[in-house]
C-alpha cells in the first residue's frame, strides 16, 4: 500500500513537471518567434550566397517609412530623382511581383551608391528601417539624412522585447551616427517643397560627381 502510494505520488509529480514544462515552453515560443525570426533573417543577410544574381546598381536608395513617408516625400524624391536621370531605389516603385524582399533590398543596398534616410516620427518602430540603415553603414554608404517632421533628439529606438541584444547594438549605433551626420531638415507643413526637393537632389548629384571623380583618378593611377 505504502508503495502504491510513493508510485502514486511520483506520478503526480512527474505529471505537474511536463505540465508546468508544456506552459513554459508555449510562452517562450510565443515571446521568441518574433525574436527568431529577426536571427533568421539577419542570417540571410549575413550569408547569402555571393553567386546569385545581384540587382543592377542602383545610385541612392531611399531608405524610409512608408506610413509616414511612401506617399510623399519618398514619391516625390523618387520621381524627382528619376526625372534627373538618376537611378533611385524604392521598394514600392522597384519590387514586382515574385521578387524575393529580403534578397532585393540586401542586394540593393550593396550595390547601391549612397543613402538617403528618411527619418521621420515613426521611424524608429520599424525593424526594417533600423536594419536598412544598419546596413548601409556597415557597407560604408555616404548616407544622407532627412530630419522629416523629428527633431534628431526625439529618435530612440523602440524595443518592444522582440529584438535580440545584437540588434539593439546595431541599431543604436546606426540611428546615433545619422543623427550626428550634417543632413536636411524639414517641417511638412511650413516648408518649402519645392527648394528642399532642389536642395536634396543637389546634394546626391555632388557626391555622385565626386564618386564618378574619385573612380576616373583610381584607374588613372592604375594606368600609371
Amino acid at each position: 500500500m505504502q508503495h502504491s502510494s510513493a508510485s502514486l505520488a511520483a506520478l503526480l509529480t512527474v505529471f505537474k513537471a511536463k505540465e508546468t514544462y508544456s506552459k513554459l515552453h508555449q510562452g517562450l515560443q510565443r515571446s521568441s518567434v518574433q525574436n527568431l525570426c529577426r536571427q533568421v533573417l539577419h542570417y540571410q543577410y549575413q550569408h547569402q550566397n555571393q553567386y546569385e544574381p545581384v540587382t543592377s546598381t542602383c545610385d541612392a536608395f531611399i531608405n524610409h517609412r512608408g506610413v509616414d513617408t511612401k506617399r510623399t516625400v519618398a514619391g516625390l524624391l523618387y520621381d524627382h530623382l528619376t526625372r534627373l536621370h538618376v537611378h533611385p531605389f524604392l521598394d514600392s516603385k522597384n519590387l514586382k511581383p515574385g521578387d524575393k524582399l529580403f534578397q532585393e533590398i540586401d542586394s540593393s543596398i550593396r550595390n547601391c551608391k549612397l543613402g538617403i534616410a528618411i527619418l521621420s516620427p515613426r521611424y524608429s518602430e520599424s525593424y526594417w528601417c533600423l536594419h536598412e540603415l544598419s546596413l548601409l553603414l556597415e557597407m560604408n554608404k555616404k548616407v544622407i539624412p532627412i530630419f522629416w517632421d523629428v527633431k534628431p533628439s526625439e529618435l530612440r529606438v523602440k524595443d518592444n522585447g522582440s529584438y535580440s541584444a545584437y540588434d539593439l547594438r546595431r541599431f543604436n549605433w546606426a540611428l546615433e551616427e545619422a543623427k550626428y551626420t550634417v543632413g536636411f531638415t524639414f517641417d511638412s507643413a511650413k516648408g518649402d517643397w519645392s527648394q528642399f526637393l532642389k536642395d536634396i537632389s543637389d546634394a546626391v548629384m555632388k557626391i555622385l560627381a565626386e564618386q564618378k571623380e574619385g573612380k576616373e583618378q583610381n584607374i588613372c593611377y592604375r594606368v600609371k
